[in-house]
């Protein structure tokens, strides 16, 4: 609207407190006095659990309590956020087996943390060590060592299409490959912490945590539950959150083991995990395998798609294990026109770490998965990577539309995304580079004489992806604003910030819709004292549900304020108008043309008060359904042929999220995104030796980029509305993290296809491309196909038994 200040580019409002070092996280707010937890932790990866000998820990200095899974017997197992098997329930400590190096056998509780240390040191754990099972598809071989011996398999869960779907019939071409999405650790910066308080029967609470975490009502809930207490007798504080990722959403069970030690002992009770336990115990995300298969007729038209896909669910079926059996297969069509789908998928237990969200949530497997192929296609065709795109593209026309999966997209227009980053980047001059150097590399002799000199080649690499955001029937949320005596305004929401931004995103709702400045708008979140009810932050749900509360909300308190004035005033209310111009600076309603009768925000309250108004209102706004956020990539990369380094160049980002509230946001979101997807493309991975001893248990090992690693970024929007709800926005959060994993990978492959090579998995590491490089020269070039495993055939019928695939995963 002309002169709002929704659309524009705003400063975030949350940043000076944390730059100045006054942010308030878990770690710097342990109350004095409070016990610290050490957990000590199995260095095998499976085992028989014999005895736990805790005498001497016991007997160390200011060790006030050692506790086993025979101390923990009273107390229900632990339930994740989401439950993929029942039958492969965690106790809180590991109880006659461990699953995974990492798993707790035992918590030693002392007046120190130093103290704790050194008495963990001192407890005897007998083990008898178990075949270990570090890989997905060996979990389900024959003969595997089984995690749960009494479900006779490791099968977590799974379904298979029917035969009669047979979605490569009809086509002229088919393009296969077997590929890999990597295991990633969610390595916040901060990682899990949690402070437990009990409270007495005279008090508010029984219980009192402060954790860091992206969902405090949910926590509240699960540790209601699980101690069989009241909701409203547990409070739940996330304080400032260092990231989240998906990694935080609801109770670990270190939190459980605090909580309980706490309730036990009678006193508050703190545990902060170190980086060496957040990589190998916080659950994982991606870790999939991935048979797919795509039909296309000479034109470049698709027939069908075919997809087998294994999801690592770790130990203990970790709910990352369903995300191949859920969001991945509900996203398997993307942004194309596929006319049918044969999607199966198993999740697979292993002796790992187990697996969890990370940054998307199965939906970034699915792009990665798609987008691998339609560049496979493309290239089997002689068709521009652009071109075999657009031929398939979902037309705006076609929304709202439910795809063959299932998914209900609300709205999309994916040719303009591609045609405005294909723009950005000048992919024709791109092209025409990439001729040139490909003839200075490749046309000077036979490549493997070539030695010495300039082996650098140009890489070009697209990805158009859809996405899903606020996933899960009628989504809605919490959103209350409230007219304060001062003059200036409250809002709270029962979402949970952790560095996106809401407060400057809901401050600015609050100021365009009542006039009030931002800086006089108060925020208030994570707080289930305070805020009554709330889903949390994740699925990038935030804006457009809380948002969407606080603007039915501030619109509410704004019609009976005008009340309130026109009472005042003696003057109709709908003459009463938020004043702009010099009265903009303070916040004030007047009357239409008569400036000098208006009233300041304070003087409207007053005046509420005398006339028995409230100027507060509270709602829960919810939407039909999600909404379908989407994008187009290009990456430009160089790859040394002679060291197999590849260096990003460039990356080119135009991501759809509907209307744009505050481009700096926006901006933000993208920019954390593209750095975590090109990771994933380059550099990260985590990974087990054959005894399921983790190789990249720290930062050492694991490599994260930094600002001198990741190329330039050139993010854009387009803005495609949604009709679901009155600001017209999607989600931002994770689309970047969507789009850019597939583009780079495309983007080294095209750099090398002169060579022959068609596929590599991720990460693109120097070793895996000159490896590549190298054979190739040699005229050794490996199959991006292999044929799928036997279980595929044996799972169940979709739909013939419950299953978790319809779930919504929001995280």
């Amino acid at each position: 609207m002309p002169g709002s200040i929704l659309g524009t580019s705003v400063r975030r409002v949350e940043d000076p407190e944390l730059i100045r070092g006054h942010g308030t996280y878990v770690d710097n707010i342990v109350p004095e006095g409070a016990l610290h937890v050490v957990f000590v932790r199995s260095p095998l990866a499976h085992a028989r659990l014999g005895a736990v000998d805790v005498a001497k820990a016991r007997e160390a200095p200011g060790v006030v309590a050692v506790l086993t899974a025979a101390d923990l017997a009273d107390v229900p197992d632990h339930r994740p956020f989401m439950v993929l098997n029942d039958a492969c329930a965690r106790p809180l400590l590991a109880r006659g087996k461990v699953r995974f190096v990492g798993d707790m056998v035992a918590a030693v509780v002392a007046t120190t943390k130093a103290e704790a240390v050194d008495a963990a040191e001192l407890v005897e754990v007998d083990y008898d060590p178990l075949d270990p099972v570090v890989d997905a598809e060996a979990a389900l071989a024959d003969g595997a060592a089984l995690q749960f011996e009494e479900l006779g398999s490791n099968l977590a869960a799974g379904f298979r299409d029917p035969v009669d779907v047979r979605p490569l019939d009809g086509a002229d071409v088919v393009v296969r490959a077997r590929i890999v999405n990597q295991r990633l650790a969610v390595a916040p910066m901060e990682g899990n912490a949690v402070t437990a308080t009990p409270g007495g029967p005279d008090e508010p609470y029984d219980m009192t945590v402060h954790v860091s975490t992206q969902m405090p009502h949910g926590l509240r809930a699960q540790v209601a539950t699980q101690w069989g207490w009241e909701p409203e007798r547990v409070r739940v504080v996330a304080p400032h959150v260092g990231g989240g990722f998906g990694g935080k959403a609801g109770i670990a069970p270190e939190h459980a083991v605090v909580v309980e030690t706490a309730r036990r002992l009678g006193r508050p009770v703190t545990w902060t995990e170190t980086r060496s336990e957040n990589l190998t115990a916080m659950p994982h995300g991606r870790g999939q395998v991935q048979y797919a298969e795509l039909g296309l007729r000479r034109d470049g038209t698709i027939v069908g798609l075919r997809a087998r896909v294994v999801g690592d669910a770790g130990a203990y079926a970790g709910f990352g294990g369903a995300l191949a059996l859920g969001p991945t297969r509900n996203m398997a069509q993307g942004v194309y026109r596929i006319p049918t789908i044969a999607y199966d998928a198993a999740a697979a237990l292993t002796t790992t770490t187990p697996m969890g969200a990370f940054r998307g949530a199965g939906r970034p497997e699915a792009a990665a998965m798609l987008e691998r192929m339609m560049d496979l296609g493309a290239s089997e065709l002689g068709m521009d990577p652009a071109e075999i795109r657009r031929r398939n593209f979902l037309a705006p026309e076609d929304f709202p539309l439910t795809t063959v999966t299932g998914s209900l997209y609300d709205s999309g227009e994916y040719a303009k995304s591609l045609d405005k980053a294909l723009e950005l980047a000048g992919y024709d001059e791109l092209r025409a580079e990439q001729a040139r150097r490909r003839a200075e590399v490749f046309g000077r002799a036979p490549l493997r004489s070539v030695s010495g000199g300039d082996r650098v080649v140009l890489g070009i690499g697209l990805a158009v992806y859809v996405e899903v955001t606020a996933g899960g029937g009628a989504p809605q949320e919490y959103g209350k604003v409230s007219v304060d005596d001062d003059g200036g305004a409250t809002v709270a929401v029962g979402t949970s910030a952790h560095g996106q931004g809401h407060a400057t995103s809901f401050a600015m709702i609050v100021a365009d819709r009542l006039g009030i400045p931002m800086e006089q708008v108060r925020f208030v979140q994570s707080d289930t004292a305070v805020v009554p009810h709330g889903s949390g932050t994740g699925g990038s749900r935030s804006l457009q549900l809380a948002g969407s509360s606080v603007l039915v909300a501030a619109d509410t308190v704004l019609e009976r304020a005008r009340e309130v004035v026109a009472s005042a005033r003696e003057a109709s209310p709908d003459d009463v108008v938020v004043m702009e111009g010099e009265h903009a600076d303070r916040g004030a309603l007047g009357i239409a043309g008569v400036p000098d009768r208006s009233l300041t925000w304070r003087e409207v309250a007053a005046a509420a008060h005398e006339q028995g108004v409230s100027l507060a209102e509270a709602r829960d706004e919810s939407q039909p359904g999600a909404t379908y956020p989407f994008g187009a990539h290009v990456s430009v990369v160089e790859v040394d042929l002679d060291t197999g380094r590849v260096t990003p160049v460039r990356h080119v980002a135009v991501d759809d999220c509907g209307r744009v509230l505050n481009p700096t946001l926006v901006a933000g979101q993208q920019h954390g995104g593209l750095a975590q997807g090109i990771s994933q493309a380059l550099w990260e991975g985590f990974s087990y030796d054959e005894d399921g001893n983790p190789t990249t248990g720290s930062f050492a090992a694991y490599l994260l980029p930094t600002a001198v690693e990741v190329p330039p970024f050139e993010a854009a929007s387009t803005e495609t509305p949604t009709p679901y709800n009155p600001l017209g926005a999607k989600g931002i959060g994770e689309a970047a993290t969507v789009g850019s994993t597939p583009a780079v990978q495309n983007a080294v492959l095209d750099a090398l296809s002169p060579l022959g090579i068609r596929h590599l998995d991720m990460p693109l590491t120097p070793d895996r491309v000159w490896r590549a490089v190298r054979d190739a020269e040699a005229g050794t070039v490996a199959d991006p196909w292999a044929e799928p495993p036997a279980f595929f055939a044996s799972l169940p019928v979709r739909g013939a038994s419950a299953d978790p695939e319809a779930a919504s995963v929001d995280v």
